[in-house]
């Protein structure tokens, strides 16, 4: 899941991404209104998490701008702004949902996966492969009934992998989905977070390579 976290307090905004990409979600960050409407200009983002009352273009702005984008973001107003009032006309502005601060982090973390569930085609909560099951709200990942510990990065490169339903997924598109801005394009990190993976998930293996194409689970070599 790719996820923009906007917020012009930027010790909440850096915290805020941190602990959303222990949950295996690539993050963006930014610190003002501008910066955020660079950043859809440029991205797709399953979910945009966003302060309203930022520098630049408020967060009102940015959310105005992506309800009538068509992009299917899913927006988080997180503010400071409590009452009914601010409530309803955040929601008035195209968000689907609004939070206020101080908040539980686990609380944040429970509503931008299910705004995630949201941005995209549904999904069963429990994906089941070939003999994995991946569970997005618990973060576990299972081989025929025995736990898998992965990584972060592996379980989100993992997650991708399965919603594909056997598609074949190419390393540009899982650069896209599993990690943030700052991954070089050039970079070899799919290949050897995919490598690992299979290392992990054990024989007979069920991600397979499609030469000059990307991955795929399940299907010929």
């Amino acid at each position: 899941m790719r996820v923009l976290v906007a917020d012009d307090e930027r010790l909440l905004a850096d915290m805020v991404a941190e602990g959303l990409r222990r949950f295996s979600m690539a993050v963006d960050v930014c610190y003002d209104g501008d910066g955020a409407l660079e950043r859809i200009g440029v991205n797709r983002y399953d979910v945009a998490v966003l302060d309203r009352d930022m520098p630049g273009h408020t967060g009102d702005e940015v959310c105005r701008s992506l309800a009538g984008s068509g992009a299917g973001t899913r927006v988080l107003m997180l503010t400071a702004a409590a009452g009914i009032r601010d409530r309803v006309e955040g929601l008035g502005l195209g968000a689907d949902d609004y939070l206020t601060k101080p908040f539980a982090f686990a609380e944040l973390v429970a509503r931008v996966q299910a705004l995630g569930r949201r941005s995209a085609p549904a999904v069963p909560p429990v994906l089941e492969r070939n003999g994995l099951a991946l569970d997005v709200a618990r973060h576990v990942v299972t081989r025929d009934g025995r736990p898998v510990n992965l990584s972060p990065k592996e379980f989100a490169v993992l997650h991708v992998l399965m919603r594909a339903e056997g598609r074949v997924v190419s390393a540009e598109e899982l650069l896209e989905q599993a990690w943030d801005e700052f991954a070089d394009p050039f970079t070899n990190a799919v290949r050897v977070t995919v490598m690992t993976l299979r290392k992990k998930i054990g024989q007979p293996a069920v991600i397979h390579t499609v030469p000059r194409a990307g991955y795929r689970i399940g299907g010929p070599e």
